[in-house]
């Protein structure tokens, strides 16, 4: 079958998902399929109905039915249960204008009775049963002969007792059908949390390699940039020795050769860092005073590049036990990040706040903020998008911070610019 033939049945389908919108369905067809089927039984000259008028208007009424439930589904109970007593007082009208208690529409009292236990359960089936036999000796009374009270209750046994037992079944198969829904959603999230595991632990055993790697590589490097070095020191106490107007270009050039390697070389300490991590040492210090000593630090940088460094610190911040080392090492990443960030000039702001047992440290700049495709990765190691950089910076600071059971938070701000802030506790977490 091609596609264009299967989509109006799989849109019948999807239409029909649920257990509202099957039961309409199902009860529209049993109630005009049996008023179809019994009115086929010849009546009473007297007796006689339009049959092809009555299944019309019952079959426009379940389809009203059927779109109440599709347009406004909140309110389902209330529109069948309404539907069932006015199919309730239907079939006694039925019954009342074909002969009463000899009318043999009392037999749609049963499809009725069972197909709304299915639905509410055995209480509201019961009492349909009940209710059907009481109209049907009502019907039976006002158009004689008159039957009895024995076809009543016997008609609310026969409907009442499967409509019971069909409503006990219908609950018990609901509750099964719930109970594996709910397994089958606990398995899923167990699934996509294995798949989750299995991400990171392939990430994990990749990033270890490049760890092992960088090692490598950073050992046997740096060895070579200490010979070019000193190298490069001794040629420019040569340099400088010699009067020459060309030797100043060589003394130059003896400048760019020491950066370039004072360039490698921080790279090549931002790979071991990484590579291996040292192990912290804590002792109270005041971050207060490594905030004040770092701003001081890169103040001479910062005017160089035309920006204003602002200093705020919190008085009310106590001493704290952290290595101070590395969470200088942690904030110099930052700085730095915020400093590149403001290359065409600006504002970067170092700051510390105490909040409750929690000491912040942040860096703001006024930059262009971090681009939604970049934040998605932003202490993903040796992700970068300088041309020179390791990726290591911010991997490097949360690695730091975490180690001081902190975290490191980042927002872009309204207008422009990005603050990263460090949140420290004041009592460090001692892990045995």
């Amino acid at each position: 079958m091609t596609t264009a033939g299967r989509k109006p049945w799989h849109a019948i389908f999807k239409l029909l998902e649920g257990d509202e919108r099957v039961f309409a369905v199902l009860l529209a067809v049993v109630m005009v399929g049996g008023l179809t089927t019994l009115g086929l039984v010849p009546l009473r000259p007297r007796y006689q109905i339009d049959l092809f008028s009555l299944v019309t208007w019952f079959a426009a009424y379940k389809v009203g039915v059927f779109a109440l439930v599709t347009i406004n589904p909140r309110a389902t109970r209330i529109i069948f249960l309404n539907a069932l007593g006015i199919d309730l007082l239907l079939v006694f009208t039925l019954l009342y204008f074909t002969g009463g208690g000899d009318s043999l529409f009392y037999l749609l009292f049963f499809p009725l009775v069972a197909v709304n236990a299915y639905y509410f359960g055995p209480w509201v089936g019961l009492g349909a049963a009940l209710i059907a036999g009481g109209l049907y000796t009502l019907s039976a009374w006002l158009v004689p002969p008159w039957v009895g009270w024995t076809p009543g209750f016997i008609l609310s046994a026969l409907a009442g007792l499967p409509a019971v037992t069909l409503g006990l079944v219908a609950e018990r198969e609901r509750r099964a059908r719930g109970e594996v829904e709910r397994l089958n959603t606990e398995l899923t999230g167990t699934l996509n949390r294995l798949q989750t595991t299995q991400q990171e632990l392939l990430v994990a055993e990749r990033m270890a390699t490049v760890g092992r790697l960088s090692l490598k590589v950073a050992h046997e490097v740096r060895n070579p940039i200490s010979a070019i070095e000193l190298n490069a020191e001794i040629l420019r106490d040569i340099v400088r020795g010699q009067p020459a107007a060309e030797m100043e270009e060589a003394a130059g050039l003896v400048a760019a050769i020491q950066d370039q390697v004072r360039t490698l070389d921080a790279l090549t300490e931002e790979y071991l860092t990484f590579a291996r991590f040292p192990r912290p040492h804590f002792e109270e210090e005041s971050v207060n005073d490594l905030v004040v000593e770092l701003a001081d630090f890169v103040r001479p940088v910062a005017v160089r590049q035309g920006l204003t460094l602002h200093v705020e610190t919190d008085p009310t911040v106590p001493t704290m036990e952290i290595d101070r080392g590395l969470l200088r090492q942690a904030i110099l990443n930052l700085v730095k990040n915020g400093l590149e960030a403001l290359s065409r000039g600006g504002e970067l702001t170092l700051a510390s706040r105490r909040d409750g047992d929690i000491v912040e440290v942040s860096v703001t700049d006024t930059g262009g903020g971090i681009p939604e495709e970049v934040a998605k990765r932003l202490f993903e190691p040796f992700f970068t998008t300088k041309p020179q950089g390791t990726g290591l910076g911010l991997s490097i600071a949360r690695q730091i911070i975490e180690e001081h059971g902190g975290e490191i938070r980042w927002t872009n701000r309204p207008g422009a610019g990005a603050r990263f802030t460090i949140r420290l506790p004041i009592k460090r977490a001692v892990h045995a």
